[in-house]
């Protein structure tokens, strides 16, 4: 009963404030590839973009009527992982301070806000880690199944959940118990994982395997700072405050005789560090394993502070109010558009939800410097999914037709058709050298686009030109293509 509460709370928390901000650029470019359902997309499989379809077309296609599937979600994962700290021996009172604790976190606030395949993770992760331990507790071969079928729909949404199987995998080899290995079940569980991978493994070969392409260019990109912010980031994205309580996660199963099963988990955590280190993967990959860890650490943690002095309790909990504080600073819309500078410095998802519908006008100022008499066979060239998804959201109640875009997935959705010889209007630049420089030619600028406030997102201080093609769309297409 107090974990309903708690979720009742975060329910009509999200739900209050999903509609304060816009679109995010990625909510946009799930709302479009939605619309066109497959087994699979440039840089994603498809799970994300089929509840973004679901979502908006159950309850509207605004931002809240998207983000109901974000707040089930979030709901979803507080109430799997109180049942994790209950299947690690955790009364009412760890279960109760286990979901709190995960509905105020930073990380859980900031992705259960919006939609992004993040969101799903969150989930994901959980389940597999509830449905092991409790395989590892019980030796029952029959929970294969479920962690199979919950494996399955992780790589159905984001393949980064073979780094957690690797990393459960290598915990109970070297930890045990490994006669949870040995039994049949164990491959009844891989084929149910292996039907459902299936589709979205064929689509990604079918199509030259684009996610791995789009997965080498982070690395290669971003891989140094990645690396660098790698331990800094693990302890604040949750929250600072309960860093003790997922390192006392870290330590139960090893101290505590009775939880000798669950080592498995405690050593997959870092195992998976290790693994993201190696392949410069983002910092927040890892953080769907730190809330199974907090509810094995909640347990031992409420035992201290009962054992704590007054003075020692009231100062945590000042410290617990202040780091609260800042989770719902950083993770909701709380604050105005305008007051987001600061809180762009933390977390510059914010900033990608704020401007849209500015930025249609904008585009929408260019398409009018175009004679009218060559708009039936001009071009809106984006430079990025979420501009093509601005677009194609707040286009055409401005006259605006469908955009291209040779971005991600856009660019299975392109080429424009060949009769369109017309002027380009091309959002951004053809930077120097690129195939783009030699394929659009002739470019004057007819506008820049300022967000709101001039908050510092990525569109801002975009300019709009209007260009030439040299080629026919079909050949141009291919060398115009980008992932990054």
């Amino acid at each position: 009963m107090p974990v309903g509460i708690v979720v009742a709370l975060q329910a009509g928390v999200l739900t209050a404030l999903s509609g304060r901000y816009g679109f995010h650029r990625d909510e946009l470019y799930f709302v479009a590839a939605g619309k066109r359902p497959d087994w699979g997309y440039v840089d994603q499989p498809p799970i994300t973009p089929w509840l973004a379809r679901a979502s908006t077309a159950l309850f509207g296609e605004t931002p809240m009527g998207l983000r109901v599937a974000a707040t089930l979600l979030g709901i979803a994962t507080v109430v799997v992982v109180a049942l994790i700290a209950r299947e690690v021996g955790g009364g009412r009172g760890a279960q109760l301070a286990t979901a709190i604790a995960t509905a105020l976190s930073s990380y859980v606030l900031a992705v259960t806000h919006m939609l992004a395949t993040n969101t799903a993770d969150l989930l994901l992760w959980s389940l597999i880690a509830l449905f092991g331990l409790r395989l590892l507790r019980t030796g029952d071969g029959r929970w294969w199944l479920a962690v199979g079928a919950a494996a399955g729909l992780g790589m159905m949404n984001k393949w980064l959940v073979l780094l957690l199987l690797s990393g459960l995998a290598i915990g109970v080899a070297v930890a045990g118990p490994r006669g949870v290995l040995r039994t049949w079940w164990l491959a009844a569980g891989i084929g149910v994982a292996a039907v459902l991978t299936a589709p979205v493994v064929l689509w990604q070969a079918s199509h030259g395997w684009p996610m791995l392409t789009v997965a080498g260019g982070i690395s290669e990109d971003d891989g140094v700072e990645n690396r660098v912010l790698f331990v800094p980031m693990q302890l604040l994205y949750l929250s600072p405050v309960l860093v003790p309580v997922w390192i006392a996660g870290l330590a139960r199963p090893s101290r505590d005789a009775g939880l000798r099963w669950a080592r498995a988990l405690a050593i997959a955590y870092p195992v998976v560090c290790v693994e993201l280190l190696a392949l410069g993967g983002k910092p927040y990959y890892s953080v769907p394993l730190l809330l199974p860890l907090v509810a094995l650490g909640a347990e031992p943690v409420l035992r201290w502070l009962a054992r704590t002095g007054t003075v020692a309790r009231a100062l945590t909990g000042v410290a617990v109010a202040v780091c609260v504080a800042a989770s719902v600073l950083i993770g909701l819309p709380v604050v105005p558009p305008t007051a987001l500078g600061p809180v762009l410095a933390v977390n510059k998802e914010p900033g990608e939800q704020v401007g849209w519908p500015e930025f249609a006008d904008t585009v929408a100022a260019g398409w009018a410097r175009i004679p009218a008499t060559e708009r039936d066979t001009a071009v809106i060239l984006a430079g990025n999914y979420g501009e093509a998804g601005a677009l194609e959201y707040y286009g055409p109640e401005r006259g605006l037709p469908q955009p291209y875009s040779p971005h991600m997935s856009y660019a299975d959705w392109g080429p424009p058709p060949d009769r369109l010889v017309g002027p380009v209007l091309l959002i951004g630049r053809a930077e120097p050298g690129s195939p783009a420089a030699r394929l659009i030619t002739g470019c004057r600028p007819v506008g820049m686009h300022r967000a709101p406030a001039n908050l510092d997102n990525d569109e801002n201080g975009v300019r709009l030109s209007l260009c030439t093609l040299t080629e026919p769309w079909s050949t141009a297409w291919p060398q115009l293509r980008h992932f990054y």
